[in-house]
């Protein structure tokens, strides 16, 4: 049998001071077993499930369910009606935070959006007025696309920018910006997949770098009082922590939030409050998140019909770089 790569091994020693957790961290990577399915209703939720479902943990919301082993919710036929949504447990738990959010959230903004599993909690969990959806790659928007047409995410539009653009065009406008941020993408592994070089330093440094300029310009979106949601699907502390401390350095007016329900979850890596789940939890293959809220005071640039009004005209003004699903009546 094949031997983990050093560079794994290294990356489980900073990650584990214990052995042991660093063993079942490596073998969760290098003999990946499956996880439960997980849905996320966009509908609403049958009195009796079409599945057999797994306990829910403490904190998992009412919309969501985890399945059996042998459950294959994606050919069932609600799926195709747009009744449900397929993810990864990890993403609920990197999206959870936003559980927590008790304020009116007018809009919200998804810069890394595709394939839509995080807006689509979002928009479920915070039922905003209007969601956009960006994605930059555009190979990746035809899914995207798909997944809110079926699932029936509305109002919402997708659009194709990089969020610099948006940085410059809609500063302190949203209640909610949300990044899934890419990443070198580790736990794909846990999933049976394969991330070439995802472990290696100069992968990681790159993804760093990016992430970093992505949450540059989100935080411009962000309005007074609002949140910021950062996430990854990677276990590299350079592409998490130390993202989220150079974050806070730079951009002093945001505060970390401290996640109650996530507690047990706590980055031993920080005192910022950074949460994580690991593939050996045999919750999902593994996330990083962390919210952060817009202590500054001023003028929202969003929430009435006419901001909305003003959204729509820019939007259709990117042509074929822009998607409506629906707008706001």
């Amino acid at each position: 049998m094949q031997k983990p790569s050093n560079l794994l091994i290294k990356v489980a020693r900073r990650l584990f001071e214990n052995e042991d957790e660093q063993t079942q961290f490596i073998n969760a990577l290098f003999a990946p077993q499956p996880f439960f399915p997980c849905i996320l209703w966009c509908q609403e939720k049958p009195d009796v499930s079409p599945f057999l479902l797994e306990t829910p943990t403490p904190w998992q919301p009412e919309f969501i369910d985890r399945l059996h082993l042998n459950e294959k919710p994606g050919q069932h036929s609600l799926h195709q009606e747009g009744y449900f949504y397929c993810l990864d447990f990890s993403s609920v738990f990197a999206a959870s935070p936003l559980l927590t959010i008790q304020q009116p959230i007018s809009m919200i903004f998804d810069m890394c959006a595709a394939p839509g599993g995080k807006s689509i909690f979002a928009w479920k969990a915070l039922k905003p007025n209007l969601l956009i959806s960006n994605e930059v790659i555009g190979k990746r928007l035809g899914m995207l696309i798909s997944n809110l047409k079926r699932c029936q995410i509305q109002p919402s539009c997708v659009v194709n920018r990089d969020p610099s653009i948006f940085a410059e065009s809609f500063t302190k406008s949203s209640d909610l910006v949300i990044v899934d941020a890419p990443c070198t993408g580790q736990s794909l592994l846990a999933k049976g997949g394969k991330a070439p070089g995802c472990f290696h330093h100069t992968s990681i440094n790159k993804s760093a770098n990016r992430q970093k300029r992505i949450m540059a310009n989100s935080a411009q979106v962000v309005a007074p009082q609002g949140y910021l949601l950062y996430m990854t699907c990677t276990y590299s502390p350079e592409e998490n922590e130390q993202v989220c401390e150079w974050f806070l350095e730079k951009f002093s007016q945001f505060k970390a939030v401290k996640i109650e329900h996530l507690s047990n979850y706590q980055s031993h890596l920080t005192d910022l409050y950074c949460y994580r789940m690991f593939p050996h939890q045999r919750l999902g293959a593994g996330a990083f998140t962390a919210l952060f809220k817009n202590t500054e005071d001023g003028e929202v640039n969003t929430g009435n019909i006419d901001t909305i009004l003003a959204m729509n005209k820019y939007v259709q003004g990117i042509n074929e770089s822009s998607y409506w699903i629906s707008t706001h009546n």
